[in-house]
């Protein structure tokens, strides 16, 4: 039976705890792995494994509570959405998650008119099975979002490990997609342990897109530790890994909280950017501040 105070337990209980232990396993894992060079600046340009696409460290997503066409993003109309991407983009955030089901792509187009196209990575996502509905997702969100290409299109929300026999005609879309330089890169994100596994041995992800918090708040699995333990897989055969729920879909909202996790997550050593559902212009500069202290305090570690 498992002791009640392992590792495990107490990365669950307690997220200072918890940082200052992803630190220390980080590290050992590192002795066998390769690890990603964390940047000097929160908004400095990193790259997503493999695959080749440059994304700011930070990036914007835009599905807080997204369901039905709708997010907490989307909530704040044109001109708010509008007003928080801008300021993000200002201060160096030029990385975008959107998708079909938050209902995000309009409000994308409208935010980042008059901005030139290469300087903005836009990452979407379809729940398409085969070639043909595939095909006409990705014509509409070029359309939506007014792009002639799309950076980053992944599998939506992946629930079983025998997901690609399922979405074997996207797949095969996708990837002729990318060869026509309509995208960049495929992959998926997931809901699941079992997904997820798949995903981190599947060539055809090149980017996932995945949940990770030191509280295992909205994750696969509630032990931050197996979660970590597929990252460190996909990492290792050079798959992009972009961290979302860092902040438990806004749960971890402490000072300690918050800076606890993103050390947890920088000090994985597996994770290349993140994604944060900004919903104002404070929580922008904010986390930028937050993920400055926290590149600060790896970086000082290792000298």
């Amino acid at each position: 039976m498992t002791p009640p105070l392992n590792r495990r337990d107490f990365l669950a209980q307690s997220a200072a705890a918890t940082a200052a232990l992803g630190v220390a396993s980080s590290g050992a894992r590192a002795a066998a792995s390769s690890r990603v060079e964390l940047p000097k600046g929160p908004t400095d340009t990193v790259t997503l494994g493999k695959s080749g696409v440059k994304v700011s460290l930070i990036g914007m997503g835009t599905g807080s509570v997204g369901t039905e066409q709708s997010s907490n993003q989307v909530k704040l109309g044109v001109k708010g959405f509008t007003k928080v991407v801008r300021h993000a983009l200002e201060r160096g955030v030029t990385f975008f998650d959107v998708a079909d089901q938050y209902g995000s792509h309009t409000f994308l187009r409208e935010a980042l008119k008059g901005v030139p196209r290469d300087q903005y990575v836009i990452q979407t996502k379809t729940h398409a099975r085969d070639a043909k509905i595939a095909k006409s997702h990705l014509e509409r969100y070029c359309l939506e979002l007014g792009v002639d290409y799309i950076d980053i299109v992944l599998l939506h929300c992946m629930t079983t490990k025998d997901w690609p026999s399922q979405h074997t005609g996207a797949m095969d879309y996708l990837r002729q997609a990318k060869e026509q330089g309509l995208i960049k890169a495929h992959g998926t994100s997931n809901h699941g342990m079992d997904p997820l596994r798949t995903s981190a041995r599947l060539d055809f992800v090149e980017v996932n897109l995945a949940r990770i918090n030191p509280e295992g708040l909205i994750m696969d699995d509630k032990a931050p530790d197996e979660v970590a333990s597929e990252l460190q897989e996909f990492h290792d055969r050079g798959c992009g890994v972009v961290g979302m729920k860092i902040l438990g879909e806004g749960r971890i909202n402490t000072p300690d909280r918050i800076d606890s996790s993103l050390r947890y997550v920088l000090g994985l050593g597996t994770v290349d950017a993140f994604v944060i559902g900004f919903e104002n212009t404070d929580q922008v500069d904010d986390l930028i501040k937050r993920t400055g202290d926290a590149l600060a305090f790896h970086a000082s570690r290792q000298k």
